[in-house]
C-alpha cells in the first residue's frame, strides 16, 4: 500500500467532511437576491387534447408575478435529443417535438401545462391549484406491443405511428444467424422483462434561473451531471443563448444514477423566465413530482435465443426487444437500447454470430433514458439468464458452460462491432469461486433445509463498455456531441495545484481520487491538489460524468495536462541547476540532475515560474498552467463474475439474500476504498431491481407506484454484507492510467445473479420453474411455486 496517499492508496474521501457535517452546498441551498418561485401545473391525465387554460383567478391571487403557458413558448425551441438512431432500413428515427410547456396536447401524467411564478413557493402553489385546465381526454397507450397496433392511439399526431425506430444490428449478419439457428444442435429461448425503474437520487432536481440585465448574461444553477452539455443543449437549441452569454453551475449534487444527465424542461423554463421577469426564478422538485418528471430507466421486453452445437459451444444469439421511450425522446434515450445494449450482447463469450433487433416505442408514460449501467444491464440480464436456462436444459453445470465459451485471447473483435482490448474471464471466475466459497455451498444448502428454507446459488458474468468514446466513432453512430474530456492544471507559485475538470462529481469521490493521480505523478501530497468542477465559467468544456468515464477519460485528460506541466517544470529546473533538460528527473517532489547530487524542490521551481529571476524570459514563458483534451481510442471493458446465495421461504415466497460475492476486473485501481463503495452501491441498486423496485402504470397511464408507499426501495436489511474483490487486474491498454471504470458494474452484474439464485432454489425443491420476471416479490415467487 503506497505510503504517500497516491495511486493505489485507500485515502478517505475528503469531500465527506463537508457532507457529513451539513456544510455541503446543494442547489436548493442557494438563494439569489430577489428570487421568485415557480410551481408547475401538471397534467393529471396521460393523454388528451388541451382545450383551455384559464389563469384569470390564479393571476389575481396574492404574490403572483406571472403565469406562463405553452403560448409563451411558441417561438422557443423544444428540448433536443442528443442522439439520432438510424433504423435497419436506413431511415432516421421519428423525432417528435418536446415543448417546454405543453402545446395543444398532454402526453403523460406530469406533463407541464403552465407555470406559476410568485413571490413565495407557497403563494405559487396556491395559485397553481386555482389554474383551470380543460382537457379532452384520449385513450392512453401504455403497453408497447399494443402501441404498435395499426389502430392504436398515436402519442404524437404528426408521426406516422408510435414506432420511434426499428433497429437491426448487425443487419448483414441476419441471414447467417438464421442459418446457424437452423443448424443448431440445441436452441434455448427465453422471454423476459427488464422492469421499469425510477432513479430516486437522494436530492430531488432543482433549477434556479438568473439574469443580469446589465450584461445580458444568463445563469442556470442546476442539479446536473454535465453542466457543459446542458449549456450547449439549452443555449443553442432551446433558448438561442450564445454560450458566452450563458453560465451553468452544478454545485454539490446529491446523486444522479443517470437521471441528472439530461436536459429538462424546468431548467429551460427557469432560465427563460428569469430573463422575461428580470429576476431570479427558483424551482425545487417535490418527491412526488420526481416520480412523474425524472426520466425513468430500463423497461424492455425481450425474447432471446441461444444456439449451441453438439459440443455445447455457442454458435449464435438473436434477440427481439421492445424498448419504451415514453412520451418524448429524452437526451440520450435512443442510444440506450441500441448502441449501449446491442454492442454488448457478446458478453464474455465467443459467439461468432449475433443479431439484435430493437423496436423503440412511444407510450403515454414518463420518458425513459439512461439509468445506472444504461443498456449494459439489459444486455447482461438477458444473456446471463438464457445461458443459465440453457445449462439446465442441457443438464450441464452453469459455470462449466460459461467457462467453456469464455473469450481467452485478446484483443478480441466481437461480431457486434466492438473490440475488447484486454481481460481475463477465467481468472475472475477462479477468484469468484474462491471468495464465494462455492465448494461449501452444499453444506450451507443443507443448513437452510434444516430450517425449512430453500437455498439457491446464482452465478453469472458481465462485461460492460465504459468511457462512451471515441468521439469520431460515436459520431458515426448518431451522437450529436463529442465525448472527449478536458482538464486544466494550474500550478500556484507556492506549489499547490488547482485542477479544473469538465467531469462532475455527484458521489463518485472525484475530489479525493483525482488529486491522487496528479500528486502521484509529481510526488507531492494529494492535499496540495484541489479539484474544481461544475461551473462552466471556470472549467474547460467537458462532457460530464456518466458511463463510468470520469477516471478513464477525465482522469486521462488530467494526466496529459500534468505531463505538460512537468515538461515545462523540467525546463525551468534545468535552468535553475544549469543542466541539460534531458538530464532532469522528477521524483518525490524533487527535480534532480541524473548522475549528480544536484536537486531543487518542486516548490522552488513553481516559484521560479512566477518570479522568473533566474532564467531568460525569451526562452520560457512565465507561469505554469496547461490544458489538455483527451479523446480515447476505444471504450474500456470492465468485466467480472458474481455469485449470489438466497434463502426462499416456501410458505410465503419471501427471498432473503444470504451471501453476495463480486470479483471484478477494473484494470488499475486508484483508490480501492472508493472502488469498494461504488461496487457496494451498484449491488444495492441491482438487488433493488431484482427483488423490489417496479414503476407500474395502469391501462389509463396512471403511475400506480408514484410514491415510497408503493415503490419499494431497498433498505439496509434487504442487502447482505458483500464480499468484493478487484485483484484480477488486466489494465486497459489505451489510456495512460490503465483504468477501466467501476461505477456501474454492481448494478449490471447483480440482477441476473439474484434471479439465477432464486430459480435454482425453487428447482432444487422440485418446482419446474425456468424464469420469474423481476422484481421477484414474495407474491411472484409464491405464484411460481404454486404453478
Amino acid at each position: 500500500m503506497p505510503a504517500d496517499g497516491g495511486i493505489g492508496a485507500p485515502n478517505k474521501r475528503r469531500e465527506d467532511v463537508r457532507f457529513l457535517t451539513g456544510k455541503g452546498k446543494y442547489t436548493d441551498d442557494l438563494n439569489r437576491p430577489g428570487q421568485a418561485h415557480v410551481i408547475f401545473v401538471r397534467s393529471q391525465v396521460a393523454h388528451g387534447n388541451l382545450t383551455a387554460v384559464n389563469t384569470d383567478e390564479a393571476a389575481a391571487m396574492p404574490g403572483v408575478i406571472r403565469i406562463f403557458t405553452g403560448a409563451d413558448f411558441a417561438e422557443v425551441g423544444g428540448l433536443p435529443c442528443g442522439w439520432q438512431v438510424t433504423d435497419r432500413h436506413g431511415e432516421p428515427m421519428q423525432e417528435p417535438a418536446h415543448p417546454v410547456l405543453a402545446q395543444g396536447k398532454v402526453r403523460h401524467v406530469g406533463d407541464a401545462i403552465a407555470a406559476v411564478v410568485a413571490e413565495t413557493a407557497d403563494q405559487a402553489r396556491d395559485a397553481a391549484e386555482a389554474v383551470e385546465v380543460e382537457i379532452d381526454e384520449l385513450p392512453a397507450v401504455v403497453d408497447m406491443k399494443a402501441a404498435l397496433a395499426a389502430d392504436a392511439p398515436k402519442v404524437h399526431d404528426d408521426l406516422s405511428s408510435n414506432l420511434c425506430y426499428d433497429w437491426g444490428f448487425v443487419e448483414e449478419n441476419k441471414a447467417a444467424v438464421e442459418e446457424a439457428f437452423a443448424n443448431a444442435a440445441h436452441v434455448t429461448t427465453l422471454e423476459l422483462v427488464n422492469n421499469r425503474l425510477i432513479a430516486n437520487p437522494m436530492e430531488p432536481r432543482v433549477a434556479i434561473g438568473d439574469y443580469d440585465a446589465a450584461g445580458g448574461d444568463s445563469t442556470l444553477y442546476t442539479t446536473s451531471q454535465n453542466p457543459h452539455v446542458i449549456r450547449l443543449l439549452m443555449g443553442a437549441f432551446v433558448l438561442g443563448i450564445p454560450e458566452h452569454k450563458l453560465r451553468v453551475v452544478a454545485p454539490d449534487v446529491g446523486g444522479g444514477f443517470g437521471s441528472k444527465i439530461f436536459h429538462y424542461a424546468e431548467e429551460a423554463f427557469c432560465t427563460f423566465a428569469a430573463k422575461a421577469l428580470e429576476r431570479p426564478v427558483k424551482w425545487t422538485s417535490t418527491r412526488s413530482e420526481a416520480f412523474i418528471t425524472d426520466a425513468h430507466g430500463r423497461d424492455h421486453v425481450t425474447t432471446i435465443q441461444l444456439a449451441l452445437d453438439a459440443d455445447n459451444n455457442f454458435t449464435a444469439i438473436r434477440t427481439d426487444t421492445h424498448a419504451n421511450m415514453g412520451a418524448y425522446l429524452s437526451t440520450f434515450a435512443p442510444s440506450v437500447p441500441t448502441w449501449l445494449h446491442g454492442t454488448l450482447m457478446a458478453g464474455n463469450y465467443r459467439t461468432p454470430l449475433i443479431y439484435v433487433n430493437v423496436k423503440a416505442v412511444f407510450t403515454n408514460t414518463v420518458p425513459v433514458d439512461a439509468y445506472r449501467g444504461a443498456g449494459r444491464p439489459e444486455a447482461t440480464f438477458q444473456l446471463e439468464r438464457v445461458i443459465d436456462k440453457a445449462a439446465r436444459e442441457l443438464g450441464v453445470d452453469p459455470i462449466a458452460l460459461r467457462r467453456q465459451n469464455f473469450i481467452t485471447e485478446f484483443p478480441y473483435a466481437t461480431p457486434v462491432a466492438v473490440e475488447y482490448d484486454t481481460g481475463n474471464y477465467v481468472a475472475t471466475m477462479d477468484k469468484l469461486e474462491e471468495i464465494a466459497d462455492l465448494a461449501g455451498f452444499d453444506a450451507r444448502r443443507a443448513e437452510s433445509a434444516a430450517k425449512g428454507k430453500l437455498r439457491g446459488l446464482g452465478v453469472n458474468c458481465y462485461i460492460e463498455a465504459c468511457g462512451i468514446a471515441p468521439s469520431n466513432l460515436v459520431g458515426q453512430l448518431g451522437a450529436r456531441a463529442g465525448l472527449y474530456e478536458s482538464a486544466t492544471v494550474r500550478v500556484n507559485a507556492t506549489g499547490g495545484l488547482v485542477v479544473m475538470t469538465g467531469s462532475h462529481s455527484h458521489g463518485q469521490g472525484h475530489e479525493t481520487a483525482f488529486p491522487q493521480v496528479v500528486a502521484d505523478m509529481i510526488g507531492i501530497d494529494p492535499s496540495m491538489v484541489e479539484i474544481v468542477h461544475g461551473d462552466t465559467a471556470n472549467t474547460p468544456m467537458g462532457m460530464g460524468t456518466y458511463g463510468s468515464r470520469s477516471l478513464a477519460v477525465g482522469g486521462s485528460a488530467m494526466v496529459r495536462a500534468t505531463e505538460k506541466i512537468i515538461a515545462k517544470a523540467k525546463k525551468i529546473a534545468a535552468h535553475l541547476m544549469e543542466a541539460a533538460e534531458g538530464d532532469i528527473e522528477l521524483k518525490d517532489g524533487q527535480f534532480s540532475v541524473a548522475g549528480t547530487d544536484k536537486s531543487v524542490a518542486w516548490g522552488d521551481v513553481t516559484l521560479a515560474a512566477y518570479v522568473p529571476h533566474n532564467y531568460p524570459l525569451e526562452d520560457i514563458e512565465p507561469g505554469l498552467e496547461e490544458t489538455a483534451f483527451y479523446d480515447p481510442a476505444n471504450f474500456t471493458y470492465p468485466a467480472g463474475a458474481y455469485a449470489c446465495e438466497v434463502e426462499v421461504d416456501p410458505d410465503t415466497g419471501k427471498v432473503t439474500i444470504e451471501r453476495f460475492s463480486a470479483a471484478d476486473d477494473f484494470g488499475n485501481i486508484v483508490n480501492p476504498m472508493i472502488v469498494d463503495g461504488q461496487v457496494h452501491g451498484g449491488l444495492g441498486q441491482g438487488i433493488g431491481q431484482a427483488l423490489l423496485e417496479h414503476a407500474v402504470y395502469d391501462e389509463d397511464g396512471q403511475l400506480l407506484s408514484g410514491s415510497y408507499m408503493d415503490y419499494a426501495m431497498p433498505r439496509a436489511d434487504d442487502v447482505p454484507f458483500y464480499t468484493v474483490d478487484h485483484s484480477c487486474q488486466t489494465p486497459c491498454t489505451h489510456n495512460p492510467l490503465g483504468v477501466k471504470g467501476c461505477g456501474e458494474a454492481g448494478a449490471i452484474g447483480s440482477p441476473p445473479a439474484v434471479v439465477n439464485a432464486v430459480v435454482d432454489a425453487l428447482r432444487s425443491a422440485g418446482h419446474d420453474v425456468t424464469h420469474i420476471d423481476m422484481p421477484l416479490s414474495p407474491h411472484r415467487v409464491w405464484q411460481a411455486m404454486q404453478a
